[in-house]
Parts: structure tokens; sequence; C-alpha cells
């Protein structure tokens, strides 16, 4: 049974930031460094910060020949099936970091000529260059590092669902950037069976089949080795009826030496630019997983049909206020994922004077929100803030100023008024225009029209649907256009 139904949420999985685990069975989804490093917003800019600050240290020790500390550092980096992740058939029990692998791969690292020459910079290097390490065990070396990252990410989860957490629960070793320790202490902490779970935001996990020495080996080494041995025209070259020459990459693997983790580190010694163009071109093919890899059982035409229908029967006021603040932030969390995530519900700024009903992280890498920025570089947004309004009447200036008053140049410049309906005069559109051209900051109403029309169009042309809607309603405002 899911996360979801678990605690009767009535979501599916399109509708949440977090991956719907079974706690029961792993579920074959991975945390990748790499993947986590090329993402530029704030919840994975702080886990690599922390992820960075832990390999740069065991990179000093070893260096520094302090094998012990390096040892005793390594040592926490144990499984953990507190995520649910990996390839287990069963109960998350670990293909992962058990004791003896832990022992056999620092060995294998403190001998590693990869670590000693400067080869090896980050911790996804470990799959590359180290023996014994594949994609479930750097997954478990990041979930123990980034624990914290993820016992915070889980309580504003269940704060946003309204999911039962326990007090005084120990977190698990995890990594502190600030005092360079593994630390342990209590925390509240979901609990299911008796056993911490943790949850983890969808935006951040891979499949992880592009980093991996296979591909390094098999489309930059052998590409590499294929066109040296036609320009020696070695014994390996062969020739096509038109005359031309070829080697097949199958007889440079049989003539050659092994091409084990221990080959890959000497070819880049004496190739570094070959592993440099692996790693760019590697990046640059890296994209979010899309809401169908989670959710293929799901029939997302009949989803948004039932979404639209539960707005449209959600009543307007005070009694239904939390009703439909729930359902905007699982529309919200469908339409625009993966450009918006990380949900954060009623954030306190100015000392808990003020509040925010839910404040996202702007995580886009494509479209409206990242183009944002660059359009006016006044409009600052690493959050997306988000208020609900419930009302059967007009919103008003006091609504428009309330959301307003939580922008800074540091938590962002941008947000967007949710409500049920717009005044035919566009008299609201005209004060989010006044607001924009005072310079105090981008006001984007939606309104139950714009949500209907994004969510029929949603299974056609995805974030496109509510994004040209925000892209629309961007022109009326810089241009006065109404």
């Amino acid at each position: 049974m899911k996360i979801s139904e678990m605690f009767d949420l009535n979501k599916s999985q399109y509708e949440l930031d977090f991956v719907d685990i079974d706690p029961n069975i792993d579920t074959p989804l991975f945390l990748d460094p790499y993947y986590i490093a090329k993402c530029e917003f704030p919840f994975a800019e702080k886990a690599h910060e922390t992820i960075r600050s832990y390999f740069e240290f065991l990179l000093a020790l070893l260096r520094g020949d302090q094998i012990a500390k390096a040892r005793e550092l390594f040592s926490y980096l144990g499984e953990t099936n507190d995520i649910c992740m990996g390839m287990s058939a069963d109960k998350p029990s670990g293909h992962g970091m058990g004791p003896k692998d832990t022992l056999t791969i620092f060995k294998s690292l403190s001998d590693s000529r990869a670590i000693l020459t400067g080869v090896m910079e980050d911790i996804e290097d470990f799959r590359i260059f180290v023996p014994n390490v594949d994609k479930d065990k750097v997954s478990d070396m990041t979930a123990n590092i980034i624990k914290w990252h993820l016992i915070e990410y889980t309580k504003e989860q269940c704060d946003l669902h309204g999911i039962p957490l326990s007090s005084s629960i120990p977190t698990g070793y995890f990594w502190n950037k600030e005092t360079l320790l593994w630390e342990n202490k209590y925390a509240e902490r979901l609990v299911i069976a008796n056993r911490p779970i943790l949850l983890v935001p969808k935006r951040i996990v891979s499949f992880t089949d592009k980093y991996t020495p296979t591909e390094y080996k098999q489309h930059f080494v052998l590409n590499f080795l294929q066109n040296e041995h036609l320009q020696m025209n070695s014994a390996l070259v062969q020739k096509r009826k038109d005359g031309r020459r070829y080697v097949t990459k199958k007889s440079i693997e049989e003539n050659e030496l092994p091409i084990d983790k221990a080959y890959l580190t000497n070819f880049t010694l004496m190739h570094p630019e070959i592993f440099k163009q692996f790693r760019d071109k590697t990046k640059s093919k890296l994209r979010p997983m899309n809401g169908a890899m989670f959710s293929n059982d799901i029939n997302l035409c009949e989803l948004c049909s039932y979404l639209a229908e539960k707005l449209k029967s959600t009543p307007c006021g005070n009694d239904s206020a939390s009703a439909y603040h729930t359902l905007i932030v699982g529309i919200l969390e469908l339409l625009l994922y993966p450009n918006l995530s990380n949900p954060k519900k009623e954030q306190q700024i100015h000392q808990g004077r003020k509040r925010i009903d839910i404040t996202y992280n702007n995580s886009a890498e494509t479209g409206f929100f990242f183009r944002l920025p660059n359009h006016d570089r006044s409009l600052t947004c690493s959050f997306i803030f988000v208020e609900c309004k419930n009302y059967s009447g007009e919103v008003a200036n006091p609504e428009l100023d309330q959301l307003s008053g939580r922008f800074s140049a540091r938590r962002g410049r941008v947000g967007i008024l949710a409500c049920r309906n717009l005044d035919s005069s566009d008299g609201f559109m005209k004060r989010c225009a006044d607001t924009y051209h005072d310079d105090r900051g981008l006001i984007l109403p939606l309104c139950d029209d714009d949500l209907l029309i994004a969510l029929e169009e949603y299974p056609q042309i995805g974030t496109e649907a509510l994004e040209n809607i925000l892209e629309s309603k961007l022109r009326q405002i810089v241009f006065e256009d109404f």
C-alpha cells in the first residue's frame, strides 16, 4: 500500500511532489548525485553543497594519508532502508551498502589511482572508477549524506498533506557540512509500522542510466580507441566493399586489456579531455523524470477530467477554504511539474508575523519560469509564492497587497494568486499591472476558468497548457493590454 493510500490523501502521483512509495517494497528509482548537482533550485543546491562538503573532506583525508580517519568517515555510509528505493525484490533490505561492502569499497577507494591522481573529483565518480560500486550503493551513500535535508522535506510534505508525525525519533547519522561531522539527533519523523520513512522529492530522483561506466566506455573510450586504430592503421582495421576503413568496438575489446574500472582510471589519466566530454555531454542529456514514468497506470485524460469536476464542485467560502487549498496544490503539482517543486505550506516570514499559503521552489530548466528572470532581471524568483482565495466575490486590493508584501529580492518577487473568478472589467488585472510597473513585483492571477482550460489541454501539451496562460497574463500586465 502506497503512502497516499495509507493516509487517505485521495491524490494520484501526479498531484504529489514526493515519490509515492510503498514502504513494503523497493521502488526501482535512485538518488543520483550527478543529477542532483545539475539541478539548480534551492533544495537540490543545498543537497549538493552537503554532498560536496563530505566528499571533499574525505578526499583531503585520503590524500593526506589519514587513512584511519577516512575509514571512520566512510563507515557511516552504510545502507539505508528509509527511502525504500533500490533493486530489492521484496522488503527494502538492500543490495546497497552493508558493513562488508563498506569495508571492501573503502579499501578499493583508498587503493585507487583515481583518488591519488585527482581523476575522481566527485562522489558520483565512484560508479565510474571504484570496483563494487553501482547505482544502488551510490544512492545509499547519497541518502545518508543528505538525510537531514530529506527529514526536513518529509516534515514539510507531511505538514502539507496532514500526515501525522512522531516526535523524538532518532534521525540516524547525517552529514553536517558546518561541523564536518556525522551527527545523530532526535526529530519529528514519519514512522510507519515502527519504521522511520523518508519521503523523497520526485524532482531529484532518476533511473541513473546516463552517468555510468558502461556509457563512458561504450560511447567515449571505445570511440576514441576506434579513431586511434584508424589513424595507426592497426591490424584491427577492416575495409568495406566500397573501400571505407573501419574498426569494430568488439575487436578492440577482444584485443585490449579488460576494459574494467582500473582500465578506465588509467585511460582517463592519459586522456582527461575524453572524460570531460563524457561529463559535459551526459549533463546535457539529464532530464527530470516526467509524470508518466512515475504513474504509467493512470489515464491522464481521466485524471484531468476528474480534477476539473472536483474544482467546479468545490463550494466558495470559508467552510471549503481548506479543501480548495488542498485541491489547488494538487492541480498546480500536476500542471507545473517539473518546473515548480517542493511545495511548502504556510511558510512563515518576518519572524512569523506574515505567512505565505504555499511556497514552491522554482526548478524550471525551460519554459515560463525559466525565462521570467531573463525577461526582467528585477523578477528574481528562486521561490514562487502562491496564495489561495476561495472567495465567492471579487478579489480586491488587500489580497493583492498581502501577496506583494511577501516579496523580497532574496525570496523572490513573483507570485500566483489562485481565486475562483476575476471581475469582468479586468480591474484586478489592472491593479496587478500597477503593482508591476511600481516595481513591487509580479502577481499573476489564476481563476477557475484558467485552470479548467489548462486541465483540458494538459494531456496534449503538458506544462505549456498553464504556462501559455501565464505568459498571456504577463503580456497583459507588462503592456497593460486590457
